[in-house]
């Protein structure tokens, strides 16, 4: 089953645990209930509440999706820096400058054709990667400098990898689910409140009452769906692609 058809199911089903559970009442209710005889103070908390929810949602929704832009910009970073690398080895005679764009791409092909999927499953990066991202740095950094425009490259080309090492480092922590658990408990408490409240409003007065109370459940469902979606920027529907190191290293093909 695919997500966004678990998601239609879920507003789906909130929609009709709402209007199944305000016609059970409306059928139960008392021939002289009144329901204008909502007390003032329950609107007036009703209101309170679901501003203060709708506060959570929206930096819920802001934590999650900053934390996935972070995660992309990350991946630009890291294929940038070894795009770099490989163009900076131009320099270099052609046996040590073969050697250094077949380190980047061995390293590139890795992480597109395998490490993505195993960060995926795994919720890691693969230790693989590390040793084939410590390889291209030790084949860069044991050659000396044979002449002043190899000492001029030599720095920025460590510096290169040293950024794709940064970035990769922060794309394991990226890696898995981000929001700690309490948080989601306080969403989904909230949400439960949210949506009682309606009930003790007595929404059962007339069908545009009994819709728009439905859609408002719906609307809640699919917002925690976002959230729990964006909250793993590596693993989930709406996830962090390896499109960047396609498009810097299009002979590599790949898988991502």
């Amino acid at each position: 089953m695919s997500e966004w058809l678990a998601l239609a199911i879920a507003m789906l089903a909130a929609c009709a645990v709402v209007v199944a559970v305000v016609l059970l009442r409306h059928r139960r209710v008392a021939d002289d209930d009144d329901p204008t005889e909502t007390p003032d103070v329950i609107e007036y908390m009703t209101m309170m509440i679901g501003v203060v929810y709708a506060i959570v949602l929206g930096l819920a929704i802001a934590g999650v999706w900053e934390a996935r832009s972070a995660a992309q910009d990350d991946i630009l970073r890291e294929a940038q820096s070894l795009h770099e690398v490989s163009e900076r080895a131009q320099v270099y005679p052609a046996d040590f400058r073969d050697q250094l764009r077949s380190d980047v791409d061995a390293y590139v092909s890795f992480v597109v054709d395998t490490e993505w999927t195993h960060m995926e499953e795994q919720g890691e990066i693969s230790p693989r990667g590390t040793e084939l991202l410590a390889k291209l740095r030790a084949d860069a950094a044991g050659r000396t400098p044979q002449n002043d425009l190899e000492a001029q490259t030599y720095q920025p080309i460590l510096d290169r990898i040293a950024i794709a090492d940064e970035t990769r480092n922060s794309r394991g922590q990226s890696t898995g689910p981000t929001m700690p658990g309490v948080v989601w408990f306080g969403l989904i408490v909230g949400a439960l409140v949210t949506v009682g409240m309606i009930f003790t409003l007595q929404i059962r007065r007339s069908g545009r009452e009994l819709f728009l109370a439905g859609v408002f459940s719906a609307l809640i469902g699919f917002l925690l769906f976002l959230i729990w979606d964006f909250d793993d920027p590596f693993g989930r529907g709406i996830s962090v692609t390896t499109q960047p190191f396609l498009d810097l290293f299009p002979q590599l093909g790949g898988s991502g």
